[in-house]
């Protein structure tokens, strides 16, 4: 069963390479769907895969990257299917 998430992540997460660590992370798990900065300062993110793959995603997410500082992340289910993890641009 393939599930679909929509994230929004606060905190510092622009200008530490945060898209580039969650498209890495999204190969690994063979997550696919999207990752992108938004103006205002957060990082957006659709990813679609088996829960437990999402799962693992969600806390590669919460995690970041070295200079990376999460301070939250709202998730809800959505639609959408994807053949692969891109970065779009910034909206």
């Amino acid at each position: 069963m393939i599930e679909t998430h929509h994230l929004v992540i606060s905190g510092r997460v622009q200008r530490v390479r945060f898209r580039n660590f969650m498209l890495e992370s999204a190969r690994a798990l063979g997550i696919t769907g999207w990752v992108r900065n938004r103006t205002y300062g957060t990082v957006e993110a659709v990813i679609a895969g088996p829960p437990a793959a999402l799962e693992q995603m969600i806390e590669c997410a919460r995690r970041g990257p070295a200079h990376a500082m999460v301070d939250d992340i709202r998730i809800a289910k959505t639609d959408g299917r994807f053949e692969r993890f891109e970065m779009l641009p910034t909206v």
